[in-house]
């Protein structure tokens, strides 16, 4: 019975110990030692006011959306290519280093687990040894994530989808990162994605206003065409998709129909205005959504902390082959059985 009683008071201590040390730590710091995916870029929804970011908007199953951002980001940085630590590592900060402690109670002593490590990076890129019977954890993976990770998760309203936004300006080509996907899920190099339903490559966003708009859709179908024109036939087919993801309902809700300040959400608006963007590109150009050459797709983004009456974009001008015309036009699925996933 003795034996038992200090047992119980060494475990109440640890505890204890536990419970302040997590009290020490930042709320942010506790969630990144305990999961590892990126925070949450809470200056996107300011940023996309003001200038247009490349990235991809990802759709997965609603609830599943951590699962789902570990797999997506495992899979994008596979594809990235040249984008690595190089060219977005800085100096390390101290702060940034995120630390776990964790004691666990033994018959007489306390000793580190097993996954506890005895080093921490130091801001010169290298290791420090930790003082004999302290329980610093360092997940060093994580460390580097946060500084070298050339990609931000931007909160959003609405469950089941995932936005990443390249967080510099020279961002590759996320176009040719989805074709390699795709190429690689066809011939069996890469095991199809769980959580991942799809992967839509932004090329660009804007707020959704006629004539930002219509510059971009005719810029994207200009390079479009430079890269791929020589090998359409004439007159070009091209389609368009716009995805408003239930944005009218909160947009729209309480405004007035005479000051509404986003016309461009309704569906026929927009597509008249991204047709004659696209003609004004390709004059002998005609609508076939059936076997489209092109497609230009417009999706609007429910970024969280956006204010109403200004909604934020995704604008993309893919090839046939990223594409799916039934049953709704859209970019291809990751996986073959679509019914089994949607």
């Amino acid at each position: 019975m003795a034996e038992l009683e200090v047992t119980n008071k060494n475990t109440a201590k640890d505890l204890d110990d536990d419970a302040a040390a997590a009290g020490e730590m930042k709320p942010w710091e506790q969630h990144s030692a305990v999961i590892s995916i990126p925070r949450y870029d809470y200056k996107a929804p300011s940023s996309l006011l003001h200038r247009s970011f490349s990235g991809f908007l990802v759709t997965c199953p609603i609830s599943l959306e951590k699962s789902a951002t570990k797999e997506a980001m495992t899979i994008l940085h596979k594809y990235l290519g040249a984008i690595n630590t190089r060219d977005s590592i800085t100096e390390e900060d101290p702060q940034n280093i995120v630390s776990k402690r964790r004691k666990v109670a033994t018959t007489g002593t306390e000793e580190c687990s097993n996954d506890v490590e005895n080093e921490v990076l130091n801001e010169n890129n290298g290791a420090i040894e930790v003082p004999e019977g302290s329980c610093v954890s360092t997940t060093k993976s994580d460390a580097n994530t946060e500084t070298s990770n050339p990609l931000s998760l931007v909160k959003l309203t609405r469950s089941g989808l995932l936005l990443f936004t390249f967080s510099n300006d020279h961002s590759p080509d996320v176009v040719d990162i989805v074709s390699n996907i795709m190429q690689s899920l066809e011939s069996g190099s890469l095991k199809a994605p769980l959580w991942c339903h799809r992967i839509l490559p932004i090329q660009t966003t804007c707020v959704l206003h006629e004539k930002e708009l219509g510059t971009l859709v005719s810029k994207l179908v200009a390079d479009f065409l430079n890269n791929e024109g020589k090998e359409l036939a004439r007159p070009i087919k091209f389609a368009v998709g716009y995805n408003r993801r239930g944005i009218e309902e909160t947009e729209l809700k309480g405004k007035n129909n005479d000051s509404n300040p986003v016309a461009l959400l309704d569906r026929n608006k927009c597509f008249e205005v991204v047709a004659a963007a696209v003609k004004n590109i390709v004059s002998d150009s005609v609508v076939d959504l059936k076997c489209p050459e092109l497609t230009v797709l417009i999706e609007v983004l429910p970024v969280s902390g956006i204010p109403n009456g200004s909604p934020i974009v995704a604008v993309s001008v893919l090839p046939q082959k990223l594409i799916m015309t039934k049953p709704r036009l859209c970019i291809r699925a990751l996986f073959l059985d679509v019914k089994s996933k949607k």
